[in-house]
């Protein structure tokens, strides 16, 4: 524990990386709520307010969100980085209803949906993105610029200089393990290719469309011999686990794991770590760890849609996500905020919480943009044909 919390100081200077689907699209065709389109407090129009100083301040910021009443949101799992329980926090502390729809869903979807449903009144306000559809939405002009009022905590290099999109949370690839039903839990890559393990390493997801899996490829791909410009020989990790006989094609939910679909799960350790005392309670022991072999961090960022038919709740969201109320609820749920650091040195960090992330040795090394989308690139020509038969 001790190494995970100061490594994660160091994390400031380091940080830069950093994906969830939507069902049918609804009617209505207008921004809801007198906040939208010159409705503020202040006679701001909400669609364009950069800051919450925009609306007279967060005071009025909150009664503009008020008004609205409502947020619409996709792509937000529960049991992921803690947001039931933001959700819940969110709610009672402002009186607004969060619409959540369609949780298990990918970043993929949650660009579609943006562009798909434009002027309906169940559009995603907000977007909890893996970073490469971040960067990418944001160059496709969907999202409004936004800036938090502890935006100047956020290291430069986390977040788009105008405030397009700003990365909130992380963690580490992780392996867990159903310690009940391995007489030996896997510790490192090399370890998923042992015999005892036939049939059941699973992924949490496609990595063509989910971040989560995505990352375990890069990570299988820095255990094996190659680097952030190079993921083919994840690939061939991945292959190698499907000639064995070891790769479980069944994607990993709560679901799957407590029907014991899938006891060994290549995830995010945050997923990992939170999934152990909600299993505990089902009599499943759950255990994390991120293996020393393929060490691979990133974070997902948040954005703001364009056209959000509650842009001052949107809004709101975003100040609540970054207050240190709400980092600490993502901390609360085994996932690293991105004002940990910050935290830490004003004392206003969950020291419970932090103590019970996964321990982690050394410092993170994270891939630039151009390497992300080279990678992306392999994987769509490469996966399918990778775990095939």
């Amino acid at each position: 524990m001790t190494a995970s919390r100061v490594r994660f100081t160091g994390l400031a200077a380091l940080l830069l990386a950093g994906t969830a689907a939507c069902g049918a699209a609804p009617t209505t065709a207008t921004p809801s709520g007198g906040a939208a389109g010159g409705g503020s407090p202040a006679g701001t129009d909400a669609r364009t307010a950069t800051s919450a100083a925009d609306f007279g301040g967060l005071d009025k910021l909150v009664e503009a969100a008020k008004k609205e009443g409502k947020l619409h949101v996709i792509a937000l799992p529960p049991d992921w980085a803690n947001y039931g329980k933001i959700i819940e926090a969110f709610t009672a502390k402002y009186g607004i209803e969060i619409e959540s729809e369609t949780p298990d869903a990918s970043s993929a979807d949650e660009i579609n949906a943006v562009k798909t449903r434009k002027g309906q009144d169940r559009a995603p306000d907000v977007l909890d993105l893996g970073q490469s559809f971040a960067i990418s939405g944001a160059a496709e002009g969907l999202f409004a610029p936004y800036k938090v009022q502890t935006w100047d905590k956020i290291s430069a290099n986390q977040k788009e200089p105008s405030g397009l999109w700003f990365n909130d949370y992380g963690g580490y690839v992780s392996i867990g393990c159903d310690a009940k039903k391995i007489t030996k839990c896997p510790e490192t890559f090399a370890d998923l290719l042992k015999p005892e393990y036939k049939g059941k390493v699973a992924l949490n997801g496609n990595p063509t469309k989910s971040g989560s899996a995505f990352a375990g490829v890069y990570a299988a791909a820095l255990a094996n011999g190659g680097s952030f410009d190079d993921i083919q020989p994840g690939l061939d990790f991945f292959k190698k686990l499907k000639e064995s006989g070891n790769f479980n094609p069944v994607e990993t939910t709560p679901a799957t794991i407590e029907k014991g679909e899938t006891q060994i799960s290549i995830d995010w350790d945050y997923n990992n770590a939170a999934y152990a005392p909600k299993m505990a309670a089902k009599g499943i022991d759950w255990k994390t760890v991120v293996p020393t072999d393929g060490k691979y961090f990133q974070l997902y960022a948040q954005a703001i849609n364009k056209d959000a038919p509650h842009p001052a709740a949107a809004r709101l969201w975003q100040e609540f996500l970054y207050s240190t109320e709400g980092q600490n609820l993502y901390l609360g749920g085994f996932a690293r905020p991105v004002l940990l650091p910050a935290m830490q040195a004003d004392g206003t960090v969950d020291k419970a919480a932090e103590a019970n992330l996964p321990p982690v040795e050394g410092d993170p090394a994270f891939p630039t943009e151009a390497q992300v989308n080279k990678a992306k690139e392999v994987l769509a020509t490469g996966w399918g044909a990778a775990v095939a038969g």
